[in-house]
């Protein structure tokens, strides 16, 4: 029989029960939470989750056998609403802080990590982040199960509440932030608005008992001041004069703009997603090398071609098209809305241009069109989709083809050791298509690809570009021309079942990190520190 003197508010089990409740809501805020923090800086990609979710639950294991000693040596609920009270104020100071030691750890260790950057990286900043307030939010279970357990008949009863109100509560915490709280107020108020939650409960806790004044008022004053300094939604907080900054369901969204274009990112470290060049010249992307495919067809006019774009983005390839060659029909499909939204508001995609809501794949399956070309641009930064990437799907592409229709993808990241990510996608679209070229775009690490079961797709191409009377156009093409390569394709296929993008895209990320720190590693052994902050 549970002897423990308890406040009066205890005596409630109802209390006991929401404390519960929102703690379970907390933990799972919070997670969803972490993951968008940390995707601007590392990408949202399976092996970032998969780190979140270890780290988590590494730390409410820790959390739940230290709750349960504590509670057994000291039955004093002060201990755990203590707790809680701490756990309040450091996700409150989450928003604050976070992304400063993120990035100070992503710089510490960008001169230190030789291999698995990406997963040293964001494991480190989930532990020294996320691990400590979780651990807390873990102890909440079993110190609640010791102080309103009565008897043994009735123990199994209250437990299985107790862990019921945890899981509803877990649930709730799920749908909410990314659903509700997330895309409305953005992931900083998010974690806000949870703090504030524990930090109501643990005041009526002392406030009902008349004792721990200094405490509450304390963490009151933390928490009022973290709200002031972390409101931000600014994940680029180095980033000044931003046109938008915000958040969607799926992204980090940030839309800046210059003298010569208008600039989409959704990744704070990884450079640009859409643009829009003001004068409608060439982007100087992979756009440029893309313009290729409605060349290659066998149509004798481009302008005539039916393009679907999947991933569209604000729609950088549909106004290039549209600008080239004349009223080109065109369908996007773009899984964010708000990336549509964007697209139509600050980068000129045409009103009479459908952008279908929905996963590229998704909707392949549930159209029967066919197009004369089809461009995949569905690879994010360092997130490629599992689903987008395998032989099933190209074979899927293949027959929403036109029977001479050409599929352009772009990749964003060339990889050039042996089973790379893009040896991974050429073989498998090899093993698909009878034709295949590649073309690595100057100047960044995207890699255009062309495939087609059209043998004169390369004559298309030459016999078409002569005929193109814009300078820079025609300059462009010739260049894609005499670059191409034909692709031998291996036997390293992907498939639905089989498709482990997550770690060849890290191989990739390894190897640019290590090509482009290698001077700034240099200056670090020879000069430290200093000399490389004097050298940026």
């Amino acid at each position: 029989m549970n002897t423990t003197k308890i406040t009066p508010v205890l005596n409630n089990k109802l209390f006991l029960y929401l404390t519960e409740f929102f703690a379970g809501m907390s933990v799972m805020a919070v997670e969803l939470g972490a993951s968008r923090l940390l995707a601007p800086y590392f990408s949202s990609s399976q092996i970032v989750w998969t780190i979140i979710i270890g780290t988590i639950m590494i730390a409410m294991a820790l959390g739940n056998i230290y709750g349960g000693r504590s509670a057994d040596r000291n039955p004093d609920p002060d201990r755990l609403y203590g707790r809680i009270l701490i756990a309040a104020i450091w996700i409150a100071a989450i928003p604050v802080v976070g992304k400063y030691i993120i990035l100070g750890i992503s710089a510490v260790l960008i001169f230190t990590v030789n291999t698995n950057f990406l997963i040293w990286a964001a494991f480190a900043a989930c532990m020294a982040v996320f691990v400590f307030p979780l651990f807390l939010l873990g102890t909440v279970t079993p110190s609640l199960a010791k102080y309103s357990v009565d008897s043994l008949a009735d123990s199994g009863k209250t437990v299985g509440m107790l862990n019921a109100s945890n899981t509803i509560g877990s649930i709730i915490g799920t749908f909410v932030p990314t659903f509700i709280s997330i895309p409305a107020v953005g992931t900083s108020i998010t974690f806000l608005i949870f703090a504030g939650i524990l930090l109501l409960l643990s005041l009526i806790y002392f406030v009902s008992g008349r004792r721990g004044a200094a405490k509450g008022i304390v963490a009151a004053v933390l928490f009022v001041v973290c709200c002031f300094l972390g409101k931000s939604n600014s994940f680029a907080f180095w980033e000044s004069g931003l046109t938008y900054e915000g958040e969607s369901i799926y992204n980090y969204l940030q839309v800046k703009e210059n003298d010569r274009a208008v600039i989409l990112s959704t990744n704070v470290l990884f450079g640009v997603q859409s643009l829009l060049v003001k004068g409608e010249g060439l982007t100087g992307m992979y756009y440029d090398y893309a313009m290729a495919a409605p060349l290659m067809t066998e149509l004798e006019n481009p302008g005539d071609c039916k393009v679907l774009i999947l991933g569209m983005g604000t729609g950088t390839y549909a106004v290039q098209c549209r600008n080239y060659f004349g009223n080109m029909e065109i369908e996007g499909v773009e899984i964010d809305e708000k990336i549509t939204a964007l697209a139509r508001e600050h980068f000129a995609l045409p009103a009479d241009v459908p952008v279908t809501t929905y996963d590229g794949r998704a909707y392949l399956n549930a159209i029967d069109g066919q197009y004369d070309v089809i461009m995949v641009d569905a690879y994010q930064d360092i997130t490629i989709p599992f689903q987008m990437s395998s032989v099933e799907f190209f074979t899927l592409v293949k027959e929403h083809l036109t029977e001479d229709g050409v599929m352009v993808v772009n990749m964003n990241m060339r990889g050039s050791n042996e089973g790379s990510i893009n040896e991974y996608l050429a073989d498998t679209i090899g093993s698909v298509f009878g034709e295949v070229y590649t073309v690595d775009v100057k100047g960044s690490t995207n890699r255009e690809l062309f495939a087609s079961d059209n043998p004169q797709m390369l004559d298309n191409l030459s016999a078409h570009r002569e005929k193109i009377v814009e300078e820079d156009l025609a300059a462009m093409m010739g260049t894609v021309d005499g670059q191409l390569t034909a692709y031998n394709a291996g036997d390293h296929v992907m498939t639905d079942d089989k498709a482990p993008v997550e770690l060849l895209g890290m191989q990739v990320i390894d190897e640019l990190i290590r090509d482009e720190v290698a001077l700034y590693k240099q200056i670090y052994e020879e000069k430290g520190i200093q000399g490389v902050l004097d050298a940026l």
